[in-house]
Formats: C-alpha cells, sequence, structure tokens
C-alpha cells in the first residue's frame, strides 16, 4: 500500500500515482484514458478500453 496526500491543482484536487502502479494497470498516462467512479465508498479509477 502506498499512502499520498492530495495536492492542490488549480481549483481542484489531484494524487500522483506512482508509475509502478500505472505500468501494474497497463495504463499510459499519454496515450490512455482512464474513468473515475464511486463504489462502496471509494474512489475507483479504470482504464478505459479502446475499441
Amino acid at each position: 500500500m502506498i499512502t499520498k496526500k492530495l495536492r492542490s491543482i488549480g481549483g481542484s484536487w489531484g494524487v500522483i500515482i506512482p508509475k509502478a502502479i500505472l505500468d501494474g494497470l497497463g495504463i499510459n498516462p499519454v496515450l490512455d484514458q482512464v474513468e473515475l467512479y464511486l463504489e462502496d465508498n471509494e474512489i475507483r479509477i479504470r482504464k478505459i478500453k479502446k475499441d
């Protein structure tokens, strides 16, 4: 488990996602899009599959 603090980004808040986690999920931050959603009181991030 990795613990992170939220960071102010303009008028929003963000979390820096470590490269190792992106690699483990097969997410390329330059080419891929992700969707964020709430489930069971958690924020979930999922790679959008290309057709």
